[in-house]
């Protein structure tokens, strides 16, 4: 049987491997940088550790297939991330000259703070959502969102943002059927919001 629930602790292993084996562009990032926990640290266990009343996972017969995750306040979010968390699991690994998406992923951790990034200020919450392709085009990711926005929600946010890599073209079709709006974007990604 398959269906969505809250996130548990325990969840994190398993978050962190869906994120890994969708980090690139969709596809399995295993061995793209020269540690693969970096992928996790950045873009999922963050949310979970900050925010688990905003995360939902898909999960068939007790195997985890997928998950959204999210912060009802980038800006909150983002100062917690470079003061609390990332000093502490940021910190163990090297920063290589050699492998630019590796430069680049740690380059993008290092600077998070409030303002770095211009969607927050219209669109306040942000997600990530990343599922196995065993679990993709079955409506698991529309309900995923939408646990996320009934979250949201409750809680009176305003608006909701993501930002996808401008290559997983899969994805953006994808926010696009839902209903998100796209907004000017940085080089190499494109930025989605929702008014909620």
């Amino acid at each position: 049987m398959t269906g969505i629930r809250a996130f548990r602790p325990g969840d994190e292993g398993d978050l962190a491997e869906i994120c890994l084996r969708t980090a690139d562009a969709g596809a399995d990032a295993s061995g793209v940088l020269t540690d693969d926990r970096i992928w996790a640290e950045v873009f999922v266990l963050p949310y979970v550790a900050r925010h688990p009343e905003l995360a939902f996972v898909v999960e068939r017969d007790a195997r985890v297939l997928g998950y959204a995750v999210a912060a009802p306040d980038t800006r909150s979010f983002e100062d917690w991330f470079h003061d609390e968390w990332w000093p502490e699991h940021g910190a163990h690994f090297a920063r290589p000259g050699g492998n630019p998406r590796e430069v680049g992923t740690l380059a993008y951790a290092d600077a998070r703070r409030a303002g770095h990034e211009p969607y927050g200020d219209t669109y306040p919450a942000h997600l990530h959502i990343d599922l196995l392709p065993e679990a993709q085009g079955q409506g698991w990711g529309r309900r995923l969102i939408g646990a996320v926005v009934d979250a949201l929600r409750e809680r009176r946010v305003s608006g909701l943002h993501l930002v996808a890599s401008a290559d997983n073209h899969g994805a953006l079709r994808f926010y696009d059927r839902l209903g998100f709006a796209r907004i000017p974007s940085s080089r190499g990604v494109q930025a989605f919001g929702m008014a909620l």
